[in-house]
């Protein structure tokens, strides 16, 4: 199974020449466009578009981040659906983050099958699996394990720490390589308020830990240099030397990169 980094937290995973993708982001300037003016000057992760033809494609949740519309068009062959979470109902207020990625998700007609954790499903050569995660401000998050050829790569979108690390392995075995958050963002939105001053996300040393205790065999970091705003999205300094100074199961993609599981 061959897996290739595509910024942000987008990947594509191949087996016997088929695809899935997860997360993929082209449109990085989309996901702060609401700021205005603000978020002329904010920085923005640097991303790739992925391959036309994919099977399906997989997203840990609906934040414009994670969940870009136009990337999912280009990556998916015709009749390829595009698995997420289920949602949590509630009031417009509650869903103000997803609404964005929910409109567009739909004027793309794109054939979208909400997953319940713990759901799995075969996709030719792939096994998929959704998996429980926490976000940071409440909305509906999966991670997913993707298994194919006899092994198994864990992503975990932008979780937060949490408890399921143990079970996870103990249904599954231990992933051999575990996609992790490291930027430790700490947001504040007017939605959500009054603002956490915890992580919204894992920070360098959370996703070590979560790796140890998965007893992954790779460690391979998403979701850190990019967006950066103070007031609102501010991911820890350093995150990525901090990650390798911490856990020695570290393997480090360039933009574009593949590595072989």
């Amino acid at each position: 199974m061959r897996v290739r980094w595509l910024g942000w937290a987008g990947v594509e995973i191949e087996e016997r020449g088929e695809r899935i993708v997860v997360d993929p982001l082209v449109d990085a300037g989309a996901v702060f466009a609401w700021l205005g003016e603000r978020a002329a000057a904010m920085p923005r992760p640097e991303v790739i578009s992925p391959r036309a033809g994919a099977l399906a494609g997989l997203l840990t949740h609906l934040h414009r981040d994670h969940a870009d519309a136009t990337a999912l068009t280009a990556a998916l062959s015709t009749d390829a659906s595009v698995y997420e979470p289920h949602g949590y109902g509630g009031s417009r207020t509650e869903q103000l983050a997803i609404a964005q990625a929910d409109h567009e998700l739909t004027a793309a007609e794109l054939r979208r099958r909400p997953t319940a954790p713990w759901t799995s499903m075969t996709i030719g050569p792939f096994t998929v699996t959704g998996l429980p995660a926490v976000d940071g401000t409440g909305d509906p998050q999966v991670s997913w394990l993707i298994e194919a050829g006899g092994k198994r790569v864990l992503h975990l979108g932008d979780t937060m720490f949490h408890g399921w690390w143990w079970r996870i392995t103990e249904r599954f075995g231990a992933p051999n390589a575990v996609l992790a958050p490291i930027n430790g963002a700490r947001v504040s939105l007017p939605h959500r308020q009054p603002a956490s001053p915890l992580a919204a996300a894992m920070d360098p040393e959370q996703a070590a830990l979560a790796a140890e205790l998965l007893q992954a065999d790779q460690l391979v970091p998403i979701h850190y240099d990019g967006y950066a705003l103070p007031g609102l999205y501010e991911p820890v300094p350093d995150a990525l030397n901090r990650l390798h100074s911490t856990s020695n199961r570290v393997t480090t993609l360039e933009l574009g990169e593949s590595i072989e599981i």
